[in-house]
């Protein structure tokens, strides 16, 4: 999201999360001031969706919920930060797969996040989009593929973190298809709409929580996502699957992690009120307008997910032939 429209989601948070239908909660949260850390800037998905839960946790468990922007290196600068936070339950971080991906193609991450992380709950499944820029003119994926080949030269597209699949989604959809395609790194969601929004970047790859708000207001055009079936945000997009590219089938997730050592207790704390917070009828039909289709889950349940999801990722990674990067 733009930051304006951030704004007005928020202030629509405020309106649909008043204090008198949520009530105040007995909580086992630390009487502190409570952190969420984003590895991405203002105004992209991870942003406006992290805000909105705090404003209802805020609301929910009388504590002071802020948001830190813990911005770069494809949302890892913000898993290190976690990382080397005390253990005393006020700070969590709101992190997408997109980041944790990334310990298998970067030798270099500053954390493991099998060891070195603490999950907390599961929030919530992701597809990623891929999208072009309205002054295409291209409406489908079988336009943008003749659009290619009349351009063979501008066969880049931004994505929104490099060594993650919002980057291999796009690799992906060059092999499907036959063209090869070429990442551009971007800082985030909001810059690479902004170019794709100005034409300075052909197409771009990223959560559909990044793009499905810019896609309605006719700022970028999503031509297919990455999921077995459509979006229930956005039923009238459809996947790459159903186009004829089984390949192109990959789901993302945002979850919710502790610093590691945090005690048990904390962590169930804060599990209790999130999945409270995430399963409230006006946060969950926010969250799937935004794109993400919400589902909670334990602890063990996220370590069960992360495992086999790292195995699927690296058979991936091998058949595009991507090698991880000192």
């Amino acid at each position: 999201m733009t930051r304006i429209s951030r704004r007005s989601a928020f202030t629509l948070a405020g309106v649909a999360l008043a204090a008198p239908a949520i009530g105040r909660a007995d909580t086992a949260l630390p009487d502190k001031t409570l952190r969420i850390l984003i590895g991405f800037p203002a105004g992209g998905g991870s942003d406006v969706m992290a805000r909105f839960i705090a404003e209802a946790l805020k609301q929910r468990t009388g504590r002071n919920v802020i948001i830190e922007n813990k911005t770069g290196a494809s949302g890892t600068i913000a898993g290190e930060a976690l990382k080397n936070s005390p253990p005393d339950g006020t700070t969590v971080c709101y992190m997408p797969s997109a980041t944790v991906v990334q310990k298998l193609t970067m030798a270099s991450i500053p954390f493991d996040p099998q060891t070195d992380l603490a999950p907390i709950t599961l929030a919530g499944t992701v597809q990623t989009a891929f999208c072009v820029a309205p002054a295409l003119g291209v409406n489908s994926l079988q336009e943008y593929i003749a659009w290619l080949k009349g351009n063979p030269s501008r066969n880049s597209f931004g994505t929104t973190a490099m060594g993650s699949f919002t980057h291999f989604f796009g690799v992906m959809t060059g092999q499907a298809i036959g063209i090869p395609l070429e990442p551009v790194p971007y800082r985030g969601a909001a810059p690479l709409v902004a170019d794709l929004q100005g034409g300075h970047v052909p197409a771009g790859c990223g959560g559909i929580t990044d793009f499905l708000e810019h896609h309605r207001a006719g700022k970028v055009k999503v031509i297919f996502t990455s999921g077995a079936r459509r979006a229930s945000a956005a039923p009238d997009i459809p996947t790459g699957t159903e186009l004829g590219y089984p390949s192109l089938n990959i789901l993302g997730w945002y979850v919710f992690f502790a610093p590691p050592r945090t005690p048990p207790a904390l962590i169930e704390a804060w599990g209790s009120e999130l999945r409270a917070v995430l399963k409230m009828p006006e946060v969950e039909k926010k969250m799937t307008e935004f794109g993400l289709d919400v589902e909670t889950s334990t602890p063990e349940q996220v370590s069960q997910r992360m495992a086999a999801d790292f195995k699927r990722w690296k058979e991936i990674l091998d058949s595009i032939g991507y090698k991880p990067a000192n």
